[in-house]
């Protein structure tokens, strides 16, 4: 049986660049984007996981911990 696959979607007019999903994805998955929002802020970023020993699970631990509600999981 194949494991799941998600993506996760990151608002990123929403998102202040707190880094608590960076620290709460466990395949590594999301970065700090390096341009700045309407606010001045950072944006999380979702690199995608091309690498198959790293691909998004939709496991949503880092919506979970999102204080701005800027994330969305989608699962296969």
């Amino acid at each position: 049986m194949a494991g799941k696959k998600g993506m996760i979607t990151i608002d990123s007019e929403l998102c202040k660049g707190c880094y608590l999903c960076i620290a709460a994805c466990p395949y590594g998955l999301i970065e700090i984007f390096d341009e700045l929002n309407q606010f001045g802020y950072y944006p999380a970023h979702f690199t995608g996981g091309n690498d198959k020993n790293r691909e998004c699970t939709g496991c949503a631990t880092c919506a979970l911990v999102c204080p701005d509600v800027a994330i969305e999981v989608y699962r296969e």
